[in-house]
């Protein structure tokens, strides 16, 4: 299997995809105004106690003040407390190593007899706003890496239970103690296997800097007496994160078509996976990159409310506030001449592959039950829980499964750390305005030498490209004497047009040689 990313930033948004053989896996995208939060380290105050929850609210800055149950503290939180008061005292240099052994914190505890109303503390979010509901925080500070997790405050050493070997399991542990400093704890990745000491210590130099910034941040806060609450480390980019999550050997290929993203993606392989640099690639193609790669295409077939695989059949997904439902139906499938048994169990296993990727492609999170074709005999139930096993064990995200129950549903449970992401496929006509009512369509080209002549006779502008719909660019440029050649000989060559999915039938914009867009106008010109 074959892996490509690509990532599409606009002005408004950043949209990155996974391909893997060309399907579309996962899919994610970001307002560039937006910030995806978690692994933000804050210094904030504790705004309100609530003992009946054993949990309090720290306000981070966010528009509802976020969750930190007392578990959540961590079991090195005293240690912390007494590092955060030395810094306060105006020490310099303080390592953690001078903090000195303290308690663990009573699992049995509560949260009033540990904190106090307006006390500072350093606090990270492990989940972002959904709904109604603030952040999710810890006091357990991490800083994730390719190989590593640094966790600060601790002198545990854990190796991914997924390291089977356990001659390397043992070269990694005593690899890492002999370069790790007092006072910090490390979590051993997965990738790490059989990685040599030099990128490991190399990767452990790079979080303890992250480290050091982020008290330095801490005391820059407290010796300005800044305004509670202030960031203290920000997690790296988006497109960042989650190439340090996916990336692996089988990239083929990394497209960025952003320059100064493509710099910092390209720069971040360099310092993880030297030898693979030359996978990041700038994508300069006129057309949309997503529409050369038929990214647009599969978004717009995968994410929408029906969604159709093999055969006619088709999955409905709904989203409430408690649970995604899931509808497996046959459609127009022709039932197979063995019966209807094999009939089910076949659109059953198909269904179970499509929601496997529908999981990952759109985030989904909290519970999900699917409404499977109910089958007869209890072999072909189990083999549809084993088929669905087996297609999660793709997915990063926690997750749990249980078998068929009587009634033929099947629950999932799949971690979720942010919002699911809600990407609407249909498409609002933007000529007619929702009235139904249009000019002939057919005058639409004739609209469209008038914004020409507007841009080339009146605004002087005499290089630009023309974007719209597929179906309409095909119309313009068929034939020898095309309607877009008449119109270079009339208004000069600077004059291109290229298709783009994203747009609807009768919709276009218009890009100068700089790719920023030129806003002309068209809610009135076809009514």
């Amino acid at each position: 299997m074959t892996s490509e990313v690509i990532v599409d930033v606009t002005k408004k948004d950043i949209s990155i995809a996974l391909l893997e053989d060309k399907r579309l896996v996962e899919y994610q995208r970001e307002g560039r105004s937006e910030h995806f939060s978690v692994g933000n380290i804050y210094l904030a105050k504790v705004r309100k106690l609530m003992p009946g929850l054993n949990a309090c609210f720290v306000n981070v800055g966010f528009e509802r003040d976020a969750f930190l149950h007392y578990l959540d503290l961590g079991t090195r939180y005293h240690a912390q407390e007494k590092y955060l008061q030395l810094i306060a005292d105006g020490r310099r240099n303080v390592t953690l190593d001078k903090v000195g052994k303290q308690p663990d914190l009573d699992k049995d505890g509560s949260i009033q007899n540990t904190l106090k109303v307006g006390q500072e503390i350093l606090v990270q979010i492990v989940k972002e706003p959904i709904n109604t509901k603030g952040p999710r925080l810890t006091s357990e500070l991490s800083f994730a890496g390719r190989f590593l997790v640094l966790i600060p405050f601790s002198e545990k050493i854990s190796v991914s239970s997924k390291i089977k070997s356990g001659a390397e399991r043992t070269r990694l542990k005593q690899l890492i103690q002999s370069i790790k400093p007092k006072g910090f704890g490390v979590i051993i990745r997965t990738v790490a296997e059989n990685m040599r000491v030099a990128e490991l210590d190399n990767e452990m130099r790079i979080l303890l800097k992250r480290w050091e910034n982020t008290i330095a941040k801490v005391k820059q806060t407290r010796c300005e007496a800044l305004t509670l609450p202030q960031l203290a480390y920000e997690e790296t980019s988006r497109t960042v994160a989650l190439l340090r999550d996916l990336f692996n050997p089988s990239y083929e290929n990394i497209y960025v078509n952003d320059q100064t993203v493509f710099n910092e993606v390209r720069n971040y392989v360099s310092l993880i996976a030297p030898e693979c640099k030359d996978i990041v690639k700038l994508y300069k193609g006129v057309v949309p990159i997503f529409d050369n790669f038929s990214v647009t295409k599969q978004i717009k077939t995968s994410l929408g409310r029906t969604v159709t695989y093999k055969h006619g059949a088709y999955l409905i997904i709904e989203q409430t506030e408690a649970l995604h439902v899931v509808d497996v139906n046959s459609g127009n499938r022709s039932k197979s001449s063995e019966g209807q048994e094999v009939n089910a169990l076949d659109v059953n296993l198909g269904a179970a592959d499509e929601l496997a990727r529908q999981l990952r492609l759109r985030d989904m999170g909290g519970i999900i039950v699917v409404d499977f074709i109910d089958m007869n005999l209890p072999e072909n139930r189990q083999k549809l829980y084993e088929r669905m096993v087996e297609n999660m064990r793709k997915d990063r995200a926690k997750h749990s499964i249980l078998p068929l129950s009587k009634f033929g549903l099947m629950q999932i449970t799949r971690q979720r750390v942010r919002p699911v992401m809600d990407v609407n496929v249909e498409e609002t006509c933007p000529t007619c305005g929702g009235t139904g009512k249009i000019k002939p369509s057919i005058l639409f080209t004739d609209s469209l030498e008038t914004k020409i002549d507007t841009l080339v006779n009146k605004l002087g502008i005499k290089r630009f490209r023309l974007y719209v719909h597929p179906f309409v660019a095909a119309y313009i440029n068929q034939g020898f004497f095309s309607i877009k050649r008449r119109w270079q000989m009339k208004y000069g060559m600077g004059v291109r047009v290229y298709p783009n999915q994203k747009l609807a039938y009768l919709q276009y914009a218009f890009y100068n040689t700089n790719g920023e867009e030129i806003l002309m106008n068209q809610h009135n010109d076809m009514k």
